[in-house]
């Protein structure tokens, strides 16, 4: 399955240097989706009508786990704790470095004039983002990063950090071209189109698409039905506008 890796992108989603892979992969992570809805309130109801407003981008957040003492051979932990040379204090710098790499992915990149997009990938099972609801996740999430905190827990003698974990929280990046492209939302106002289903009408569909199941004859009309009761699974159907 290989590691976690962060690969930054530019605003146009073109790579921006290696990427970067975790030392260790994370034992757990955590997707989150909300909608956001406003609330009409009318007099003489017990609750108010909720409207949909919009939907909030999908947020990961997840750990990682940084470990300088397993890096090196000869004093392993004990030779960190006691300054022996033989042990993991030589690779103080590398749990600093690797740590450094995901803070500045909260910095301002100098090229963009803004922090870099990132795109985490983990294998083909990491399920990053799912587009439609006809598609199954993607094994790549792109996103910004929204926090980076990073927590030292153990240091050498000298006070050179050793271990760290690293809090990471990150929310979902898509273009207006491509959430227009996967939502592929319908108006009445064009011409749609409708798969029947089993045990499914004229007058159902109707009332599905227009609000108003007296509508049906429209439906009729416009895809040259002569029986409105013969009607079969999978028979697409043309939706016109109203007019």
């Amino acid at each position: 399955m290989g590691k976690l890796t962060f690969q930054k992108l530019d605003l146009g989603k073109a790579t921006v240097g290696d990427p970067i892979e975790v030392q260790f992969n994370p034992t757990e992570y955590t997707f989150e989706k909300t909608a956001k809805f406003g609330e009409v309130s009318l007099p003489g109801l017990d609750s108010p009508i909720l409207q949909f407003v919009r939907g909030e981008s999908e947020k990961l957040t997840l750990e990682l786990f940084f470990d300088g003492t397993t890096l090196a051979g000869g004093g392993g932990l004990l030779g960190a704790i006691t300054g022996d040379p033989g042990g993991a204090a030589s690779d103080a710098a590398t749990v600093v470095q690797r740590v450094d790499a995901f803070y500045r992915m909260v910095k301002i990149s100098g090229k963009l004039h803004t922090p870099p997009l990132v795109r985490v990938t983990w294998g083909t099972a990491f399920p990053g983002a799912v587009t439609s609801e006809s598609e199954a996740p993607t094994p790549t999430f792109d996103a910004v990063v929204e926090t980076v905190s990073r927590r030292y827990t153990l240091f050498d003698p000298d006070g050179v950090p050793l271990r760290c974990i690293v809090s990471l929280s990150l929310r979902e990046y898509r273009t207006l071209t491509e959430q227009l492209t996967e939502l592929n939302l319908q108006t009445s106002d064009h011409t749609r189109t409708h798969t029947v289903r089993e045990g499914e009408t004229l007058p159902f569909i109707a009332h599905a698409a227009y609000a108003d199941a007296a509508r049906w004859r429209v439906i009729a009309d416009a895809n040259r039905i002569p029986d409105p009761t013969r009607l079969y699974p999978g028979q697409i159907l043309d939706l016109p506008p109203l007019v």
